[in-house]
């Protein structure tokens, strides 16, 4: 669809997967095709790649790339998660310090030139940017992560920013399908955050007043991934070691810290550059048993071939392939990094219990926020990657009569919402 005159982007930026429609107020576009490479032209996977800091490529460009140079350069992924975080200021390329804003002003910049070369237009302004319910629990947090997001933003070209938690851009795009007004659960299940909103929509205008509750947590997709690996993949990698320091006489295991680095897809790309490797490399000489020895061999190829990224493509696409079998093969066959086994659908959902459980207590928290019982849902709404996973669906079914439980639009209903709101604000500010 090909718009004419001023327009408004909409902006649906999330930690794993970003995605952008248009406006003239009057209109909303498709979700654009960012990415003719990606499986799904209008998804745009939120990732950078520097083979050195004087160039940089985007989502399914920037994984070929990556691949091809052999792992070379620095690869970013998951770059929104660390937005509320004050200990983190940027990542190093070459030998220079990005700032994190710049990184997520880079990616931003991107979609717009994008955008605006497919619709044929220059110097849009306007945006709506959709955002988690919370990006933090802590409110000084919230804020942070929304200033630097808004600063990011306006290093890529805007100058009008407004922001929309994602679960009402959901809800927003539910209610042009409604014929009588509901109560509805909209669940927001990302890559990086889980969001709720608890709204009472239909067919009228929307107002403020219909949101009866928002909430949210910083865990979604990338914690089950993290946890995932830490009880399956990680104890090939030498999580489990034992070691004994030199004139030393208690045996020791794996600091829970540097576990949590090998179990983050953000942390464990940066690994290699950071001091871990050297104590990695005194535990494997301190370690008391031979195995320990070469499984820790296995995690320094991981962590020196760059290959981080790919062992956690594999946990995505078991992730999913549990989803259509009960019983599937991790095949990852890297050379020196080679990991296989099986796993069944229910040792599967045991692993990842912890996060799910997060998850699941912020939903209800929520609800109660609203200060309704569930079983005045009329409806619940079920967006996000990781809101198809098994036991989500199943915590749903034992929650809510399945009739009630709303499933499409996993990737398209945030940003068709955020078009919506674009589309209304960029009409009463043409007024």
């Amino acid at each position: 669809m090909k718009l004419a005159g001023d327009l408004t982007f909409a902006i649906d930026y999330g930690t794993s997967n970003s995605l952008l429609v248009a406006t003239n107020g009057r209109h909303v576009t498709p979700p654009l095709a960012l990415d003719p490479l990606a499986p799904d032209p209008s998804v745009l996977r939120s990732i950078l790649y520097f083979p050195h800091g004087d160039q940089c490529f985007y989502g399914q460009s920037a994984i070929e790339q990556y691949s091809e140079n052999l792992g070379e350069g620095r690869l970013i992924r998951s770059v929104k998660k660390y937005l509320p975080s004050e200990s983190y200021v940027g990542s190093w390329i070459d030998n220079r310090m990005v700032r994190l804003e710049d990184l997520i002003s880079f990616f931003l910049l991107e979609m717009k030139k994008r955008a605006e070369s497919q619709l044929g237009v220059s110097g849009v302004e306007r945006v709506v940017l959709g955002r988690p319910a919370k990006f933090s629990s802590d409110p000084a947090k919230d804020r942070l992560a929304e200033s630097r997001l808004l600063k990011a933003a306006e290093m890529a070209g805007f100058k009008h920013i407004d922001f929309v938690p994602e679960p009402l851009a959901a809800a927003l795009d539910l209610r042009t399908r409604l014929t009588e007004m509901k109560t509805v659960l909209v669940v927001d299940l990302g890559g990086g955050t889980s969001d709720f909103t608890v709204i009472q929509i239909g067919p009228r205008a929307y107002e403020t007043t219909d949101v009866l509750a928002i909430g949210g947590v910083s865990v979604a997709g990338d914690a089950v991934d993290g946890e995932f690996m830490k009880f399956h993949v990680a104890p090939f990698l030498g999580s489990k070691v034992k070691y004994r320091v030199p004139m030393g006489n208690n045996v020791l295991e794996m600091p829970k810290s540097l576990l949590d680095h090998i179990c983050s897809p953000a942390d464990l790309a940066q690994l290699r550059r950071s001091d871990h490797m050297e104590f990695f490399r005194s535990v494997q000489k301190w370690s008391v048993r031979d195995d320990d020895k070469e499984k820790l061999e296995r995690l320094f190829v991981l962590v020196e071939d760059q290959l981080g990224f790919a062992i956690f493509e594999e946990i995505d696409r078991l992730k999913r392939a549990l989803g259509e079998a009960a019983l599937v093969s991790f095949d990852f066959k890297e050379a020196g990094a080679e990991i296989e086994f099986e796993l069944s659908r229910p040792d599967f959902d045991a692993s990842i219990t912890r996060p799910v459980e997060t998850i699941l207590a912020s939903m209800d928290e929520t609800i109660r926020s609203a200060q309704i019982s569930p079983d005045q849902i009329d409806m619940v709404y079920c967006t996000g990657g990781t809101s198809k996973l098994g036991l989500i669906q199943k915590a749903l079914r034992l929650r809510f009569p399945e009739q009630k439980i709303l499933k499409r639009d996993f990737f398209h209903s945030v940003i068709q919402g955020l078009g919506e709101h674009a589309k209304t604000q960029h009409a009463q500010s043409s007024r």
